[in-house]
């Protein structure tokens, strides 16, 4: 899957010139929301289909800064799976150079509209299938 990529923006930069550490997350939402999208099941379908997966923890290691003009490529793989939890993992490099700047983990539960937790694959398999393969596929490959 192609990497998404950002523009590190003028106003994501603090006065050294370089892009403020709590940008890195919104970086990694943008960076769901396009995988999601590019999976088939982007945020307008999971909330049409009542699932809600909000986010229960977030962890990163900050690399090496970035600055404004820079173009991330932000690649986003299913990392652990079990029908009701998620982790996903993120890194971001610099585009051209391929040089890590960041490494980060998101973790996500599966809830109904009402807030109670469920199991994927009752309720849809076809998602629940999709992601364990993806999440198999990252542990033979060891992310």
């Amino acid at each position: 899957m192609e990497p998404y990529l950002h523009k590190v923006q003028y106003y994501e930069t603090d006065k050294m010139g370089i892009a403020h550490h709590s940008n890195y997350i919104r970086w990694m939402e943008e960076a769901r929301v396009d995988f999601l999208e590019k999976i088939g099941w982007g945020f307008d379908r999971l909330e049409e289909e009542g699932i809600v997966s909000p986010v229960v923890g977030v962890h990163g290691r900050y690399k090496k800064s970035c600055t404004f003009a820079d173009v991330l490529e932000i690649t986003v793989k299913v990392q652990k799976y079990n029908g009701m939890m998620m982790h996903l993992a993120y890194e971001m490099k610099l585009a051209g150079t391929g040089e890590m700047l960041f490494a980060g983990i998101s973790e996500h539960c599966f809830l109904d509209r009402a807030g109670k937790p469920f199991r994927m694959k009752q309720i849809f398999p076809e998602l629940d299938g999709m992601l364990r393969q993806m999440a198999a596929e990252n542990k033979e490959n060891h992310i």
